[in-house]
């Protein structure tokens, strides 16, 4: 028996959803202190087909701050604060993501250039740029969508948000020359089945959104199937693979397929 097979036999069961609840949030977690860095790479890869779940968690206790500030303040100061809690609570995961693979390949012109860019750990002004646009448009979408529409909304785009990043690890392997990472721990151990996996646990979420807004989430799947395609394109002629940063910028570029989607059926 490989060591690897003995530490994936030495982790519990309920490790791998609370390593993906430790991994995406600061949330703290007890219990995973007396994991060794081998188990908790083997658990961390594990508990990628938890990342939907956990990604729908963030979306609730989101959903929860604005729903209640709003209640005290208008919609646009109710959205301001509940990204600024989701920020603390997620330590603005995604947001970094966005921004370093914003100035990655808007500021590199090849493969190694790009690659040295995403490694800075500075914000260019692509980086500036990109995170603005980013974090604003989803902060419109929320201030503008119906009312009755964006409890559903916004806890389903959280989920579907981090499913697409498990289908870009799915389909994409790891920058070979990373040395370490997101992209190099799980990403290069994710497959088809796993995303089938993240797939099945999401369903009552995302079975949810599509039988309340079933117009939205063909669009949404739509919308999804092309940016897969273009995206996995982009990385493979641009990197050769993916990084951390892309699965991270993927699943923010998910939260606003399905929220734009949301709004496209909503009508101006």
């Amino acid at each position: 028996m490989t060591s690897g097979s003995k530490t994936s036999e030495n982790l519990k069961w309920w490790m791998p959803p609370l390593l993906a609840v430790q991994f995406l949030t600061r949330i703290p977690v007890p219990g995973l202190n007396g994991l060794t860095a081998e188990q908790a790479r083997s658990g961390l890869s594990r508990a990628v087909i938890w990342f939907p779940l956990v990604g729908a968690l963030v979306g609730l206790i989101t959903t929860i701050v604005l729903v209640a500030s709003a209640h005290v303040w208008p919609r646009a100061i109710a959205v301001i604060i509940a990204l600024a809690i989701e920020a603390r609570l997620t330590g603005a995961f995604h947001e970094d993501a966005v921004a370093d693979f914003c100035d990655a390949f808007g500021g590199g012109h090849d493969r190694e250039s790009t690659q040295r860019i995403m490694k800075d750990s500075r914000i260019g002004s692509y980086g500036a740029l990109g995170l603005i646009l980013a974090v604003g448009l989803r902060g419109a979408l929320l201030i503008t969508l119906p009312q009755d529409m964006i409890i559903v909304a916004l806890i389903a785009s959280a989920c579907f948000g981090r499913l697409l990043a498990v289908a870009v690890m799915a389909l994409v392997s790891p920058v070979p020359v990373q040395a370490q990472g997101l992209a190099r721990d799980i990403g290069g151990r994710t497959g088809i089945k796993d995303l089938l996996l993240a797939s099945l646990l999401s369903a009552p979420v995302i079975g949810l959104f599509a039988y309340l807004l079933p117009f939205a989430a063909l669009l949404t799947f739509a919308l999804a199937a092309l940016f897969l395609i273009w995206f996995r394109a982009l990385l493979l002629r641009r990197l050769g693979g993916s990084t951390g940063d892309c699965l991270g910028f993927a699943a923010y570029v998910g939260q606003l397929i399905l929220l734009l989607a949301v709004m496209a059926m909503a009508g101006p």
